[in-house]
C-alpha cells in the first residue's frame, strides 16, 4: 500500500469529472479541502453529496469557485445549506433509495468517489464504517476511488467494505467523526411520542428518524417487547432499547437478530458501540430503503416528520416555501414499505406550531413548498393534540380530522378555509 498526501491523491481528479462524496458524519473533508486548493486548475467538476453533517461549510461551494466546481445534492447536507440559499449549490430531486440506480444505470455517470474509511485489516479490507448510503454504489460505479484512511472510523459489517487494491489513491485523514448531540424531548415532543407509542404493537419493526420527537417515541417504548430495527439512520436514541433487550430483532423476517441501517450518526459512544459489533448490519441504501424489502417485516412502523401538512394530507418535509433545506430522503420509501407491511403503520409527527407561532397544519402549503409524501400515502398525522387517521377518508373528512389536532388558536381560521374549499361537504360534517 502506497500512501499519497491529500494534495497528491486529488491529482487524479480531472476537469469535467463527477465526484460522489461519502456522507453522514464522515464527510471526507481532508480530500475536499485538498481538491478545493486545485480550483485554479480545474473546470466543471461536479460534486454530489447525500445526507451529511459537518460544522465546516463545504469549501468548494463558493461563488468565486463556480467555474471550477458545481455543488449538487441528493439530500442537502447542513454544510451546504448556505450555498443552496445563495444559489451556489443545487439539488437533484429523487427518492434516496433510488439514487444507487441513477449511478448504476449511468443516468448520473460517476467518475470519482471520495471515501472516508477505516484502517485496512490484515487482509487489506477497509470499512466505510458509518456511511454506506450512497457511498457504496458511488464507489462501485466510480472509475477512480480516492480514500482518506481514518483511525477514528469504526469497522462495521454488511455492504460497506472495500479492498485496498480497488482504491486508486490512499491518504491519511485522521479526523474524529462529527458527533451529533441527542436532542432532549420537549413537553410537546413527549406528548407526541406517547400518542405514537400507544399505536405500536409488541414485535413491531421500527424505522425512526432523528430529533426530539423520535427520541420521545423511543422513551415511550420502554415497556414494549421484541421490537426490531430496520431503518435508514441509526442514532444514540435506540441504544437503551437495544441494551435492555427491548429491541431484540427476534420478530423480523429480514435479517432477524440484526439491527439494520444505512448510516449511523450520533456520539462517540455510539460509534464505539457499533465498532466490530456483529449485531449491527450496515447496507446499501438501495436495499435498506427498498419498499419491497421493508414490507417483508411484519408490523413495520415508519415514523417521520414534516414541516407542514395541508388540509388534504399533503406533506411537505424538505422545504420552507421555496427554500429547500433537506430532501425527500427515505420518508417515501419507508412510508410506502410500511403501508404494504402486514400490520404496518405510517406516522407523520410534528408539533402543531412552529417556534415562531405559525401553524404547521395549514389550509394550503406555502408557495413553492414541495410535496414529499402525497395525500394518497398519508395515514397517521400526529401532533401534541392527538392523532388524525386519514387513510381512506374523503377530503372534507380529512380536513375535519386535521383541524381537531391543530393548535386551538388556528382552528377557526382553518374551518373557514375548509368551508371555502369543500363547501357544503364540510359544513355537513360539522
Amino acid at each position: 500500500m502506497k500512501y499519497f498526501t491529500p494534495a497528491e491523491a486529488v491529482q487524479f481528479v480531472k476537469s469535467g469529472d463527477t465526484i460522489v462524496v461519502q456522507g453522514s458524519t464522515s464527510i471526507p473533508m481532508v480530500l475536499l479541502r485538498a481538491l478545493t486548493a486545485r480550483a485554479a486548475e480545474l473546470r466543471d467538476v461536479k460534486i454530489i453529496s447525500g445526507f451529511g453533517v459537518h460544522p465546516e461549510d463545504a469549501p468548494y461551494a463558493k461563488r468565486e469557485l463556480m467555474d471550477s466546481f458545481r455543488a449538487l445534492n441528493i439530500f442537502v447536507p447542513n454544510n451546504l445549506r448556505r450555498a443552496m440559499k445563495e444559489g451556489v449549490a443545487d439539488t437533484i430531486p429523487c427518492f434516496l433509495g433510488e439514487v444507487p440506480s441513477l449511478f448504476r444505470s449511468g443516468l448520473v455517470p460517476v467518475d470519482v468517489a471520495f471515501l472516508n474509511v477505516s484502517e485496512p485489516d490484515e487482509e487489506g479490507f477497509c470499512s466505510f464504517g458509518i456511511s454506506a448510503d450512497i457511498a457504496f454504489s458511488g464507489a462501485e460505479c466510480a472509475k477512480t476511488i480516492i480514500a482518506q484512511v481514518n483511525k477514528y472510523m469504526p469497522r462495521t459489517f454488511g455492504d460497506p467494505v472495500i479492498h485496498v487494491s480497488k482504491i486508486t489513491a490512499l491518504c491519511r485523514g485522521d479526523e474524529p467523526l462529527v458527533e451529533v448531540p441527542t436532542p432532549v424531548p420537549s413537553e410537546v415532543d413527549t406528548k407526541i411520542g406517547n400518542f405514537i407509542a400507544n399505536e405500536i404493537p409488541d414485535g413491531a419493526t421500527l424505522q425512526i428518524g432523528v430529533g426530539g420527537i423520535p427520541n420521545a417515541v423511543i422513551n415511550a417504548l420502554r415497556n414494549h417487547q421484541h421490537l426490531g430495527l430496520h431503518t435508514e439512520a441509526i442514532t444514540d436514541g435506540v441504544l437503551p432499547l437495544i441494551e435492555k433487550g427491548i429491541i431484540d430483532n427476534s420478530q423480523k423476517k429480514i435479517l432477524p437478530g440484526k439491527s439494520v441501517g444505512s448510516l449511523v450518526l450520533g456520539s462517540k459512544h455510539l460509534y464505539d458501540y457499533i465498532d466490530g459489533n456483529r449485531n449491527f448490519v450496515i447496507r446499501d441504501v438501495a436495499w435498506t430503503n427498498d419498499p419491497q424489502i421493508i414490507r417483508q417485516n411484519p408490523r413495520a412502523m415508519a415514523i417521520n416528520s414534516a414541516i407542514e401538512v395541508d388540509l388534504t394530507g399533503q406533506i411537505c418535509a424538505d422545504s420552507i416555501g421555496e427554500t429547500i433545506i433537506s430532501g425527500v430522503g427515505g420518508q417515501h420509501d419507508f412510508m410506502y414499505g410500511a403501508a404494504l407491511s402486514e400490520g404496518g403503520k405510517c406516522f407523520i409527527a410534528l408539533p402543531s406550531m412552529t417556534n415562531k407561532g405559525q401553524s404547521k397544519i395549514v389550509a394550503h402549503l406555502a408557495p413553492g413548498a414541495g410535496v414529499v409524501t402525497t395525500r394518497f400515502q398519508a395515514q397517521y398525522i400526529v401532533t401534541e393534540h392527538g392523532i388524525a387517521f386519514l387513510r381512506n377518508l374523503p377530503l372534507a373528512d380529512r380536513a375535519k380530522a386535521l383541524i381537531r389536532i391543530a393548535a386551538p388558536s388556528v382552528r377557526e381560521d382553518l374551518e373557514r378555509a375548509a368551508v371555502a374549499r369543500f363547501g357544503i361537504g364540510f359544513l355537513r360534517l360539522r
